[in-house]
């Protein structure tokens, strides 16, 4: 097989073992992104099973004198001669060019789509936090109590009152 099939064979290998999978796991929410990264995982390592056994070994050499035994001199040669003139092309990688500015474009979106994640998960668990203590306080709280923690209802209601309105 081709020095170049091996190469590829190699670099996927070491590829495969900087991946961090367990990182990656780590950040994934649902239990359906799991199974997916699940599959994820399974399919590559196949592919990189596949590249490290199956098309990284060099085939075994032909033994010529065996057949020209057998079959004649002639149609053997002529075989030979057929199989060496056969050039396997070199891989052209066109594909990386392509995809690597357009994953890169999507490493920067999911980081700020994980600082806004972030910040929202922040704010919703204040959010949380605020809804509970008040859960546990509306039982015994007053009406100044609540409108000193939102002024903006307290407004409401004065403007309401002062504008004689009184919701009909």
């Amino acid at each position: 097989m081709s020095g170049t099939v091996k190469k590829i064979a190699d670099v996927t290998f070491k590829a495969g073992k900087t991946i961090d999978w367990e990182g990656m796991a780590k950040l994934l929410v649902t239990d359906e992104a799991r199974k997916e990264f699940a599959n994820l995982r399974r399919a590559f390592d196949d592919v990189n099973s596949q590249l490290q056994t199956k098309f990284s070994q060099e085939p075994e050499p032909i033994n010529w004198e065996y057949y020209r035994k057998g079959i004649g001199s002639r149609l053997v040669d002529m075989y030979k001669e057929a199989y060496e003139s056969i050039e396997i092309p070199k891989f052209v990688d066109t594909v990386t060019p392509q995809y690597k500015p357009k994953f890169d474009a999507l490493l920067v979106e999911l980081k700020e789509a994980e600082q806004r994640s972030l910040k929202e998960s922040e704010r919703l668990e204040k959010e949380i936090a605020d809804v509970q203590e008040l859960k546990k306080k509306l039982s015994t709280m007053t009406a100044e109590e609540y409108f000193e923690k939102h002024p903006e209802l307290k407004k409401k209601f004065d403007d309401e009152i002062r504008n004689d309105y009184w919701g009909y």
